[in-house]
């Protein structure tokens, strides 16, 4: 399964970038033997609309025209699911031997995603309670791609 992540706004030069990309290069060295193959980062340009709700619209139109309609959808929202890492693995695991193609991993802007994206998502998760600056974002999914990569194939990474 091809996993891609799809961003609103750019993450410019710097240590974030720099370690979100390490965690992604670790991702896409180790996810194919677990059937988990890195395609890569599209980073959709922030709206410049007078107003939240038009901004988000904007986004969600932008974003969609990446995906097909096999797509799975995987939307990172403060509203969805709190997940455990095992949780995580297992469901991409599961989209995976499902015979899955593509998978989307969606970052909202800084006003969130619009209804659109979330309601066409197979799954809405959470990376908790509080809210992450989305330089921070990428780099916490890119270490949980790798960490459920090496969940799947019974690696120690990961000890829980």
């Amino acid at each position: 399964m091809r996993v891609t992540v799809h961003a609103v706004g750019r993450l410019k030069a710097g240590p974030e970038r720099e370690l979100a990309l390490r965690y992604f290069d670790r991702f896409a060295k180790f996810g194919g033997g677990q059937g988990l193959d890195f395609g890569r980062i599209v980073e959709t340009a922030e709206s410049r609309a007078g107003n939240a709700g038009t901004r988000m619209r904007e986004e969600a139109g932008a974003l969609e025209r990446h995906f097909n309609a096999d797509t799975v959808l995987l939307a990172l929202d403060e509203r969805g699911r709190n997940l455990d890492s095992q949780a995580f693995a297992d469901m991409l695991g599961q989209w995976r031997d499902a015979g899955r193609r593509d998978l989307a991993i969606v970052i909202g802007g800084a006003d969130g995603l619009h209804d659109t994206i979330r309601d066409r998502a197979q799954a809405v998760i959470s990376l908790g309670k509080l809210t992450w600056p989305h330089q921070l974002v990428r780099i916490l999914i890119a270490e949980q791609l790798y960490r459920a990569a090496t969940i799947l194939a019974g690696h120690p990474y990961h000890r829980s």
